[in-house]
């Protein structure tokens, strides 16, 4: 009986140090999450990462507001045309929350900047998979299509728009634009051949 007493007892102290030790770790994680969210609000972003990402580290649960300090820091980037940084700033926010539209909006935005047609062009069809029916995402990959020459894959996405908004504007004048394409490409095909004209005898 005195054994199993003893062992209840260990147990029982080995749980108390072990909440004691995360109750610590979140007084920590807490302290670091607010000058975090502090730092964020004074667009210190630099410091709300370092302090945001230690908080993470210290509780999952503030993944979100390190995304969110790391988002606003590529934005940050972005509008000092920073783009690489801005870039890799967006990558790790998406890595914390990977379904969040805007994120990859703004980065695709920024590869555009870049040229990087191919990374834009699989953000944009990413954002399509969040939300299939918003036409801006339709028409930005219809226009990255459209740039790379993609006139087929462009026609396709330009079509979906124009069947969920008939009125769309940019759609219609794409739709034009790549038919002209379309016509410019068409091999001209050979009048036939009208018999000859008979012989008078």
């Amino acid at each position: 009986m005195k054994k199993y007493s003893t062992i209840t007892l260990f147990i029982a102290l080995a749980v108390c140090v072990s909440q004691v030790a995360q109750a610590q770790g979140n007084k920590e994680a807490n302290r670091l999450a607010r000058e975090g969210a502090d730092a964020s609000k004074n667009q210190d972003w630099d410091k709300a990462v370092d302090l945001l990402r230690k908080a993470t580290s210290l509780d999952r649960k503030y993944a979100s507001d390190l995304a969110i300090a790391y988002q606003g820091r590529g934005y940050a980037f972005a509008k000092n045309q920073q783009f690489q940084e801005a870039i890799q700033d967006y990558t790790e926010a998406l890595k914390l929350k990977s379904n969040d539209p805007r994120i990859y909006e703004q980065r695709a935005a920024v590869e555009m900047k870049t040229y990087d047609y191919d990374k834009a062009l699989a953000d944009y069809s990413e954002l399509i998979k969040l939300k299939p029916n918003e036409v801006r995402y339709l028409n930005y990959r219809a226009y990255v299509y459209e740039v790379k020459e993609d006139v087929q894959n462009s026609m396709a996405d330009t079509e979906k728009v124009l069947k969920i908004d008939p009125n769309n504007q940019e759609a219609k004048t794409r739709k034009q634009r790549l038919e002209q394409k379309l016509a410019e490409r068409m091999p001209l095909t050979r009048p036939q051949s009208s018999p000859a004209p008979a012989r008078t005898p």
